[in-house]
């Protein structure tokens, strides 16, 4: 037996191989096929099965490009209904992967179709759940993805409430638990940091599988779940009902830009995304250009903020161009036109202007911020603000930041913090996009700003 996690940082998504006796199965696969195919040919293993725990909203699955491939079959759970060919388990069917079973549990909750997935060894034993967007560690998949099909939240959390006790906190204490999401996924409220855990771990640790009754649970579940982001739609119908061929997509959208050609493509609507590092960005940039680095959540950021029928060109780091543009895919971007060929240096090399964006270090933001004068703009999610903030921080998390620019004021100085610098970059260069130009970016995050003397307010009082 060997089970490998095979996690993609970007989307905070895990996928799963397992192997016995030279047959394969894949468990929620990423849009490249290449991950999972050449993993078998270097196991010397034929994919048998294609296992998707539900229809993903966060991200594209390569569940058909892969099955295409390989000839393995598609599996579903109950009252999943694709455009596509699938076998639709159901409840308590059996798969065989050399000397492992492989046991489908329908766990309607997050969606009506979604499905663990439960590996009994070569003697029967229950070794591993899967648990797809069902169960996390410390958290469960958030129930209101369905809201405005006439299918409510607190329906679907009745539902998760008894898959979780009737399902998942009946399986032993010592099974292995792989979720399909980590830290930083929105398909939870607040999903620990830990890629795997155990039955017995998440009975004693994870708030959702305490004893409570139905209407408590339900409104637990409910309270406190911000918007969901607006690709997530879009995402969850490409899965079910079929798409382009990721091969087609990249040979449509990796192409070389020149800078004219870059420029004709910004007169006619696209968007610059520049996928560099906020250091490098700082420095010089396409007017106008939104800033998504590839070190960090460089995917679901894109995903949230822009949208994803939207024309795109990308400026990169060299060598970078191919990856700025496959991790769109993986998330539904297909109208990518191109890349600037040879980077931001083409560019000014072609004698065209840029703009610069200033960033401060934590000791310069405390001294910046003791006359009062300037704006101090906290972009992390409400969970963290309300840990701790510095004191008269206005917040609003970067996910809602596009559609709350009235509440600031284009003439005023905003000094933009996040955790570590990477989202209030972002930020920063969106309210540029947006016409407020007076915009700090503080670096290394409220992180930094912790180790000065700046005021923090924390959620048990006043510290600093």
């Amino acid at each position: 037996m060997h089970i490998q996690q095979l996690y993609t940082n970007c989307l905070a998504e895990a996928a799963y191989y397992i192997e016995s006796e030279g047959e394969a199965a894949i468990i929620d696969p990423i849009r490249e096929t290449e991950p999972y195919t050449q993993l078998a040919a270097e196991r010397n293993t034929i994919i048998k099965y294609v296992f998707e725990t539900h229809f993903h909203a966060d991200f594209v699955s390569g569940h058909i490009d892969l099955a295409k491939k390989t000839g393995a079959q598609i599996i579903y759970g109950p009252m999943a209904e694709t455009k596509y060919k699938v076998h639709n388990a159901k409840d308590g069917e059996e798969f065989k992967i050399g000397k492992l079973t492989i046991r489908a549990l329908h766990t309607p909750g997050h969606t009506m179709e979604s499905t663990c997935y439960l590996l009994l060894d070569e003697n029967g034993k229950q070794h591993a759940v899967f648990t797809g967007d069902t169960l996390f560690v410390g958290d469960v998949g958030r129930p209101d993805l369905l809201d405005g099909s006439g299918i409510t939240k607190e329906y679907l959390a009745g539902l998760m409430f008894d898959s979780l006790n009737t399902k998942i906190k009946t399986l032993n204490d010592d099974v292995i638990v792989y979720p399909a999401h980590g830290a930083g996924s929105a398909c939870g409220k607040n999903i620990g940091k830990e890629s795997w855990s155990t039955i017995g771990n998440q009975k004693k640790n994870n708030y959702a599988l305490q004893n409570m009754t139905k209407e408590e649970f339900i409104k637990t579940l409910t309270v406190g779940i911000t918007p969901p982001p607006a690709y997530f739609f879009a995402d969850a119908s490409i899965n079910k009902n079929g798409y382009t061929s990721i091969d087609t997509v990249i040979l449509q959208n990796v192409k070389p830009l020149s800078v004219e050609e870059l420029k004709n493509e910004i007169i006619n609507g696209a968007l610059v995304l520049d996928t560099r590092v906020p250091d490098e960005f700082e420095k010089g940039f396409v007017n106008g250009s939104l800033n998504i680095g590839l070190n960090g959540s460089y995917a679901i950021w894109a995903g949230t903020l822009i949208d994803i029928s939207h024309p795109v060109v990308i400026v990169a780091s060299e060598g970078t161009e191919k990856e700025s543009i496959v991790r769109l895919a993986r998330v539904g971007f297909e109208n990518v036109k191109g890349y600037l060929s040879g980077g931001i240096s083409s560019w000014l090399s072609a004698g065209n202007p840029v703009d610069t964006l200033p960033s401060v270090e934590p000791e310069k933001f405390e001294t910046m911020i003791k006359d009062n004068s300037k704006e101090i703009l906290d972009v992390r999610r409400d969970g963290e603000f309300d840990t701790s903030h510095v004191k008269n921080s206005e917040h609003i998390p970067l996910a809602e930041l596009s559609n709350r620019i009235a509440e600031l004021d284009s003439g005023k100085e905003y000094l933009i913090y996040c955790r570590t610098g990477y989202r209030s970059m972002i930020a920063a260069s969106l309210l540029r996009r947006k016409g407020i130009r007076s915009v700090v970016n503080v670096r290394k995050g409220i992180v930094g700003i912790m180790k000065t003397t700046a005021p923090i307010e924390e959620n048990e009082g006043i510290a600093n």
